[in-house]
C-alpha cells in the first residue's frame, strides 16, 4: 500500500505553482505538514472509471491521483435514494485532509471529486467557502443559478459560503481538486426544498 504523503506533497506543489490570486488568498497561511490519519483503503464503482483518462500529457497531480488511487479512502455523501443509482455508480470523492482524510486539519478540507460522464450534481450549497480546480477539460458549471458555462483543466472555480452552484457531465469524467473552509468541514449539502 503506498503512503498517500506523496500525493500529499503533489498536491501542496500543484496549489504553490498556480498564478491565482483566489487560491493564493484561500490558503493563505495553512500549513499542509499534517499529521497524518489512518485509513483503510475504501473502493467504489466511479474510481474504474478512472482507467479511462489518459495520462502523458504532463498532468503531474491527475497522473499522481490515478497511481494512488487505489489505496485511498473514497467515499460517497448520498444513496441512492438521493438521486438514484446512475448518480452513485458515478460519483465519488477522497478528502486528503480534513476532518475525514488521510491527514488530519479542523481549518481546511482538500481533496478530490470524481464524476462520471452523464451526471447532473444538482444545485447546492453550504456554508463552507470551496474552490474548486478540475483536472480533466468539458465539465459544465453554474453559479447563482446562472446558465451551465463549460470549464477546463486548471480553471479556478469559486463559491463563496451559501451560494448555490451545481455541475453536470456529458461525455467525459470529471476529476476535480477541492478545497474547503469557513464552515463544518463534514457538512452534507443542501438542496433545493432543504430547511435552512
Amino acid at each position: 500500500m503506498m503512503d498517500p504523503r506523496g500525493l500529499l506533497a503533489t498536491f501542496r506543489d500543484y496549489l504553490a505553482a498556480m498564478d491565482a490570486p483566489e487560491v493564493r488568498r484561500f490558503i493563505a497561511g495553512f500549513d499542509l505538514d499534517l499529521p497524518s490519519r489512518q485509513l483503510a483503503a475504501a473502493d467504489i464503482p466511479v474510481i474504474e472509471r478512472l482507467h479511462s483518462i489518459e495520462t502523458g500529457r504532463g498532468d503531474v497531480l491527475l497522473e499522481s491521483l490515478l497511481r494512488y488511487a487505489p489505496d485511498l479512502h473514497w467515499a460517497r455523501t448520498y444513496t441512492s435514494a438521493d438521486f438514484g443509482n446512475h448518480f452513485l455508480q458515478n460519483y465519488g470523492w477522497v478528502e486528503m485532509f480534513g476532518s475525514r482524510g488521510h491527514f488530519v486539519s479542523d481549518e481546511m478540507a482538500g481533496g478530490f471529486l470524481v464524476l462520471g460522464s452523464g451526471i447532473d450534481y444538482p444545485d447546492h450549497h453550504h456554508a463552507a467557502e470551496e474552490i474548486y480546480i478540475p483536472l480533466t477539460d468539458g465539465s459544465l458549471w453554474s453559479k447563482d443559478r446562472g446558465a451551465f458555462t463549460g470549464r477546463n483543466a486548471g480553471e479556478v472555480i469559486h463559491h463563496p459560503s451559501g451560494v448555490n452552484h451545481a455541475m453536470k457531465t456529458k461525455d467525459r469524467l470529471l476529476v476535480a481538486l477541492y478545497l474547503w473552509r469557513g464552515g463544518p468541514l463534514s457538512e452534507k449539502p443542501k438542496f433545493q426544498g432543504d430547511t435552512p
